[in-house]
């Protein structure tokens, strides 16, 4: 469990700089392209993204479960043939949609009001083919546990991409040519991402082996549900972009009025609402080789204290989120984006946190038990319950149905993972108690986290008024999780003390 925890926390500090750095590097192409290229450019990287996803979604995970399990009966040439069957696959994949593009670039011309956008996605394709090898790569590596190369490699695609957009903007005049560059600058990065993941898998000491036609029916099988769950999702946002304003128009609202709450709702409350699984897509991350490790040693008890813990930990982080979201959303909201709705739909969103950390885990729990395909139809009940309450739900309860349906579909696939990870794993989960412990804790802490910001906000600024919310909150939480007994805040202590004492030590060995 310790090393589990230290892998979670180096996923995390790197995912967390790798965000900061794209964040960064939005603004800066916000102001530097200007709106007119920008959207050409968005429009053209929303149908690039669902290419990509179709490459790059389900082969890494399939790949480093796999990897994991030949590493753990010691078959090097497996893993070779493994990674080199993978290769051939996603080049072959990743060249037949390039084509696919490239022929029918009629038809793809009609998702396209503008022109220009079909020249931008061309332009991309290259990053497709840089793309196939990366992710392969990545996805052995990620079986072999090598989490810092995995992480470091994306944080290397980030910084590469904004020097070379820097370098290329600053000759572009135009509109689209900015945005040409921009493609460009993806086709750059991509590539020298490749190369840096080439070089850290030999680095390694990963071999290549002569591909095997047997590996390749257990890998295309088992990546296809994966697959088909991301790019699903990835047109689940468009399909409800459609139908959430049309009903809020049916209903009353003006078209500026619907398409401004759809805004709000998505541009602004979800991003804060998917805060915490940064902290638990972490954990899935380091959850997949580690489960297959022992799945392949058939070590049932590693595998079921694996889920227990797991659990626990998404539902006490998703946990700790809400008292802060209910005690101060709305000033959350006119802090980060001067809008109060923001910050109202983030407080009545707040426990959509609980089946959201619940889904995530439980989904990645069996995608690493190789129940794939199991996932996906629990995926698909949730989502087809999500589209029921956008389209019947909104002349009731207004845009607040996109929240419930969220919240119902999370619900609904995060029971159904349950069920089956019961089912086939034998373990009997117990949550009920669990879930009313936490509940215990968070109304309180909810209440003192609003009763603090109330009074701060009278006398400290804003920022200031949400740092001293946020840490009432947070302590207020843990030392209730503690009374209760959902965490031993004692044992922490205990180990925080040690390990400070140990860098005391370390400090004067080197004085």
């Amino acid at each position: 469990m310790k090393s589990l925890f230290k892998t979670v926390a180096l996923i995390t500090i790197f995912s967390v700089i790798t965000r900061v750095v794209g964040f960064l590097f939005r603004i800066y192409l916000s102001r530097t392209v200007g709106a007119e290229a920008l959207g050409m450019y968005q429009v053209a990287f929303s149908i690039f993204m669902v290419l990509l996803t179709i490459i790059s979604s389900g082969l890494p995970l399939v790949i480093s479960r796999l990897n994991s399990s030949y590493m753990a009966v010691g078959d090097k040439k497996k893993e070779g043939s493994l990674v080199s069957t993978a290769l051939l696959y996603a080049l072959f994949l990743s060249l037949l949609l390039c084509v696919i593009v490239l022929v029918f670039h009629n038809v793809f011309a009609y998702f396209f009001t503008d022109e220009r956008c079909l020249h931008i996605l061309i332009i991309m394709l290259p990053s497709l083919i840089f793309s196939a090898v990366y992710s392969v790569l990545r996805g052995a590596m990620w079986g072999r546990d090598n989490y810092f190369a995995l992480c470091s490699s994306e944080l290397y695609e980030q910084i590469v991409r904004i020097l070379v957009c820097v370098i290329l903007l600053g000759g572009a005049s135009s509109a689209i040519e900015k945005a040409f560059d921009v493609a460009w600058s993806l086709n750059v990065a991509c590539l020298f991402s490749m190369l840096f993941v080439v070089l850290l898998y030999f680095f390694y000491g990963s071999k290549l082996s002569k591909p095997q036609k047997q590996i390749f029916k257990p890998l295309f099988k088992q990546s296809c549900p994966i697959t088909g769950i991301r790019v699903a999702g990835s047109f689940i946002q468009p399909l409800v972009a459609l139908i959430l304003p049309a009903k809020l128009i049916e209903i009353g609202y003006s078209s500026s009025q619907a398409l401004s709450l759809y805004g709000i709702a998505v541009g602004m409350t979800l991003p804060l609402l998917f805060v915490p699984t940064t902290l638990i897509g972490s954990l899935s991350t380091a959850l997949i080789p580690d489960m297959s490790k022992a799945l392949a040693q058939n070590d049932k008890a590693h595998i079921e204290n694996r889920i227990r813990s797991s659990i626990l930990f998404s539902l006490l982080t998703s946990s700790l989120f809400i008292p802060l979201y209910l005690g101060m959303g709305e000033l959350a909201g006119v802090f980060l984006y001067d809008n109060i709705m923001s910050g109202t739909l983030l407080q009545e969103a707040s426990f959509v946190l609980l089946p959201l950390g619940l889904t995530n885990i439980t989904s990645s729990l069996l995608n690493s038990l190789g129940y794939e395909v199991k996932s996906f139809k629990n995926f698909i009940c949730g989502t087809v319950v999500m589209f029921l309450a956008i389209y019947f739900l909104p002349r009731y309860v207004g845009i607040n149905a996109f929240i419930w349906g969220m919240g119902a579909s999370y619900l609904v696939t995060g029971v159904l993972n349950l069920v089956m990870l019961k089912k086939k794993m034998g373990i009997k989960l117990k949550l009920g108690k669990t879930l009313l412990q936490l509940l215990l804790a968070i109304l309180p802490s909810a209440a003192i986290t609003a009763f603090s910001v109330s009074v701060a906000n009278h006398f400290l600024p804003l920022f200031a008024t949400l740092v001293l919310g946020a840490g009432v909150g947070s302590v207020c939480f843990a030392l209730l999780c503690g009374v209760l007994g959902l965490v031993d805040i004692k044992a922490i202590i205990v180990k925080s003390s040690g390990y400070a004492k140990s860098l005391v030590k370390i400090k004067r060995k080197r004085a």
